[in-house]
């Protein structure tokens, strides 16, 4: 398995629409990229800082995800993506190396990538995801 880089830090939020206002207001980026994922009960804002990308997460439905970590912890950093270059070889190097994975397999994420997270009991606290590069 190769990570290249940081892909995008995951920020959980309670209100997306005041959220963009600080990172272009205050921090001067630019939201290039606003989107609903359905199967995840999201909605979320990308900015680009170099190579990484800022992905703001706001819950659709009280039950989703988000906003069950919102309840917990409050809002802040939900996870970090790492890019790979071939997601299932990176789950199957990752599960057989004793780490738990929430997703066996790839789904579709944000930006139409493929996505697949590691369980934070086997990431020291941390809600991992890995993204697949795009091939071109």
């Amino acid at each position: 398995m190769e990570v290249s880089h940081i892909e995008h830090i995951g920020i959980a939020v309670k209100n997306l629409n005041d959220s963009i206002k600080f990172f272009e207001e205050v921090l001067g980026l630019k939201c290039y990229g606003i989107e609903e994922v359905k199967d995840q009960k999201v909605k979320t804002a990308f900015f680009l800082i170099g190579k990484t990308k800022i992905e703001l997460l706001e819950s659709t439905e009280s039950d989703g995800p988000v906003a069950k970590f919102i309840e917990k912890r409050g809002e802040g950093v939900h996870h970090i993506a790492y890019a790979v270059d071939d997601i299932n070889a990176a789950l199957k190097e990752t599960e057989s190396k004793g780490i738990q994975l929430i997703d066996k397999e790839p789904r579709k994420g944000a930006e139409g990538l493929n996505i697949a997270f590691l369980h934070p009991k086997s990431t020291n606290g941390v809600l991992t995801e890995f993204v697949e590069t795009v091939k071109s």
